[in-house]
């Protein structure tokens, strides 16, 4: 009989009794682990009631759909802060400057046929001499002097004609009783161009063009720097209500005085004129 063959009583109880100790083992292990699920069960129901989802996780079950929904975070929590009602030094826009100050106006004035018109009694026609006399020359004297009087609180009064001084500083005195004017000049200041003689060059008077007019009747007298020139209506003895200084020209100077340059302000207002015509008596 071969060795495979030989049957032992003994060894087969010797494995019976192996299986037997491995089954009571697993069997007490299963045992202790559900003592300790009861246990783990007691514990969560006196700290609160547990969820289905937990239960099963103590006996080893894991699922995502029976798993407990993740608490919700919660956002951190803002301190909103009132906003400040000024802005701030460092953003705050700079404060406009100081509009600049301007020099003062120059204005220069012609005296015949702008300021004054003198003539020889003997030479008026009797009927324009006694009209004369009758409205009064004495009254547009006075108005020339609170014309000077206004013009001089804004501008710096410069006389400049081509007449000789013999002549016209007689005349000046008697319009000029307060001295207004800064300079007077006559014929001699005047120069001679190869157009016309007795232009007043204004180049003597100031370097800065834009702050210098001149008032002249005759706009020849100005063709070095016309867009300097204000052409007025000749005065005459025959237009004894002639208020075209105060109505016209005195608003004009007083608005060019605001004006850091003269010349476009005065090329806009007198385009349209014709170089050989005067201002007219209507607002410019």
């Amino acid at each position: 009989m071969a060795a495979a063959d030989v049957f032992s009583p003994t060894a087969a109880a010797a494995a019976q009794q192996q299986q037997r100790g491995k089954a009571a083992s697993q069997a007490w292990q299963a045992l202790v682990g559900w003592i300790g699920f009861l246990l783990q069960v007691l514990l969560q129901i006196l700290r609160g009631t547990p969820s289905c989802a937990q239960l099963l996780s103590f006996v080893g079950f894991r699922y995502p759909l029976l798993s407990a929904p993740a608490a919700p975070e919660q956002s951190p929590e803002v301190a909103f802060m009132p906003l400040r009602s000024e802005i701030p030094a460092e953003t705050a826009p700079a404060p406009a400057p100081p509009p600049e100050a301007l020099d003062r106006l120059t204005v220069v004035l012609d005296l015949d046929e702008t300021l004054v018109s003198a003539y020889e009694s003997s030479s008026l026609p009797a009927i324009v001499r006694t009209q004369a006399v009758e409205a009064g020359l004495q009254c547009f004297d006075m108005e020339c002097i609170s014309s000077d009087k206004k013009t001089s609180e804004f501008a710096d009064l410069i006389l400049f004609t081509a007449g000789l001084e013999g002549y016209a500083r007689p005349l000046v005195d008697r319009i000029d009783v307060h001295s207004r004017f800064r300079l007077r000049l006559y014929r001699p200041s005047t120069v001679t161009t190869e157009y016309r003689e007795h232009v007043k060059d204004l180049t003597g008077l100031s370097r800065d063009f834009c702050r210098i007019v001149i008032v002249d009747n005759n706009p020849f007298s100005f063709i070095l720097q016309p867009l300097n020139g204000i052409p007025c209506v000749p005065f005459s003895a025959g237009q004894h209500s002639d208020d075209q200084l105060m109505t016209v020209i005195f608003p004009l100077l007083k608005h060019l005085s605001l004006e850091k340059d003269v010349r476009p302000v005065l090329h806009e207002r007198l385009k349209c004129l014709p170089q050989h015509k005067s201002l007219r008596g209507e607002q410019l």
